[in-house]
């Protein structure tokens, strides 16, 4: 994984904007669009959570290579808060994380922070043995 790229982010609406910004320099000529395209959707699903959600500064940390982007918002909240919400199916909100979960390979929470993260796989091999789960056979 590169050297992480980290940048602090206001708290007001226009941090999601500057996120993908930093995408954007980031990825340029090194992200495909469609892959590009997501991060930067789930960048801002990211840094609004922690806009609305969180507490004290926001920090957004990338790290690019190519095997996968790893992308990172952490704030000064107090924990991740899970909850079980009731609501109707046309309610506007709360399907952020939904959105992460099915549009990223992976994704979690560091327990007991404010500090979420997602990766994209990026396509195509994987080359040189530290990638090949199955060992060489030598003949």
């Amino acid at each position: 994984m590169s050297e992480p790229l980290e940048v602090e982010l206001p708290r007001d609406p226009a941090a999601a904007g500057r996120a993908r910004g930093v995408l954007d320099q980031l990825g340029a000529g090194r992200l495909e669009s469609e892959e590009l395209g997501r991060a930067k959707l789930l960048v801002s699903e990211l840094v609004n959570n922690a806009i609305v959600h969180g507490r004290g500064r926001i920090r957004l940390r990338l790290s690019l290579d190519e095997d996968r982007l790893l992308a990172e918002v952490i704030d000064e909240g107090s924990g991740f808060e899970r909850e079980v919400r009731r609501g109707d199916f046309e309610r506007l909100g709360g399907w952020g994380l939904s959105l992460v979960d099915a549009e990223s390979s992976r994704w979690g929470v560091h327990e007991g922070t404010t500090h979420v993260w997602f990766e994209i796989e990026r396509p195509g091999p994987r080359l040189g043995r530290e990638h090949n789960p199955l060992p060489v056979d030598p003949d």
